[in-house]
């Protein structure tokens, strides 16, 4: 090969690059020879590359959505937890949406998300009908581990019922209906003799206050006044206890309408607060809370965490950027989304963040 040539595939193979000094982070890991030290193994994230740099960049958003700068005065050493909750929450500049799905509930993210509102943390919660009767559900009876492998068929011969590798007895949602269909009535009662029309929102605080269970996320949420949307209420064992008293007490109604007008009054309604959403998995939430955003011309942030992909055009896979097209989320927004499963990233992302601020609070 002549030395023209040469030069040329030369300069062709080692193109001059482009200074990246301090443009950009540099990937490093974290160094184990440092001791076990988990806030630093997952501060580390942001430099390790792939979808760890991305709950890297999850987490620092929602440290930035929180924000949890509060002057020493507005805290009196008086305060009791709940008081103290409620005024940092109230400190903080942005409103925080959360949206879940179902499985999340069923599986130990549902004591997360509990923490998040028993301690006030979050203001607008949306999730599925499994979402919710899940929740309660585990207040009479328990969920198992069990195999994503298990056979179909024997499980169902056994009366047990498979969400990935969990097991939820058939019995469960015996207790479930024992227990919900005597405050169906009473709630049909009420609207009979009182004129009180029911929404998804207002039955699922009802139940809640029913429950009367510290375990619950849905008693925390009524007891700190937090609304719980879920316009798709019908949609599992919720819907088969509504079917069932429908015939043995028909009447009652719930109405979705103003369901959905107080849901976007959430985000409508927010200013000058800055809003902010956490969404788990695809569907239904994220869609509702993303829609409702549209309605103030978008989010300030954006973390999604789930493992859709956008290929086939289904919004539960889609990426923030798609939601700006719509005006669901701001151009200038701050935003993520983790290709994780929701169980992995969720907890290491509530420990450096809300769990985090909350410690440095109280300290």
């Amino acid at each position: 090969m002549g030395d023209d040539r040469l030069a040329s595939t030369h300069s062709t193979v080692f193109i001059e690059s482009e200074d990246l000094h301090g443009q950009r982070t540099e990937i490093e890991g974290y160094d184990f020879n440092q001791g076990v030290d988990y806030p630093r193994l997952v501060s580390s994230m942001v430099s390790t590359g792939f979808q760890a740099s991305n709950l890297g960049d999850a987490i620092q958003i929602v440290n930035q959505m929180l924000d949890w700068s509060l002057a020493d005065e507005a805290i009196d050493e008086d305060c009791n937890e709940e008081e103290r909750d409620l005024k940092y929450r109230k400190s903080v500049k942005c409103k925080v949406f959360l949206g879940f799905t179902s499985n999340l509930v069923s599986s130990g993210i549902r004591d997360t998300i509990r923490y998040l509102v028993e301690h006030h943390m979050v203001d607008v919660v949306v999730s599925t009908a499994g979402g919710i009767e899940e929740d309660l559900v585990k207040c009479l009876a328990p969920t198992y581990r069990g195999d994503f492998s298990l056979p179909g068929a024997l499980l169902r011969s056994k009366g047990l019922n498979r969400i990935g590798n969990l097991l939820v007895p058939n019995d469960n949602y015996c207790k479930f209906e024992d227990w919900i269909i005597p405050i169906f009535d009473q709630m049909l009662k009420d609207q009979t003799e009182q004129n009180l029309l029911w929404t998804p929102s207002k039955l699922i605080s009802r139940l809640g206050k029913e429950i009367n269970d510290r375990r619950s996320y849905l008693y925390w949420a009524y007891k700190n006044n937090i609304p719980v949307y879920c316009p798709g209420l019908t949609d599992g064992s919720l819907g088969d206890m509504l079917y069932f008293h429908s015939f043995r007490s028909p009447g009652l109604i719930i109405d979705l309408v103003q369901d959905i007008r107080a849901m976007n009054d959430e985000a409508v309604h927010a200013s000058p607060r800055k809003t902010g959403m956490i969404i788990l998995g695809g569907g239904m939430p994220k869609h509702h809370i993303s829609n409702a955003n549209m309605f103030r011309n978008g989010a300030d942030y954006a973390v999604f965490i789930n493992t859709a992909q956008e290929f086939d055009g289904s919004d539960s896979g889609a990426r923030p950027d798609e939601a700006v097209s719509w005006g669901k989320i701001r151009d200038s927004a701050k935003t993520v989304k983790v290709h994780c499963d929701a169980t992995i990233a969720f907890p290491l992302l509530v420990a450096e963040t809300f769990a985090k601020n909350a410690v440095q609070t109280t300290t």
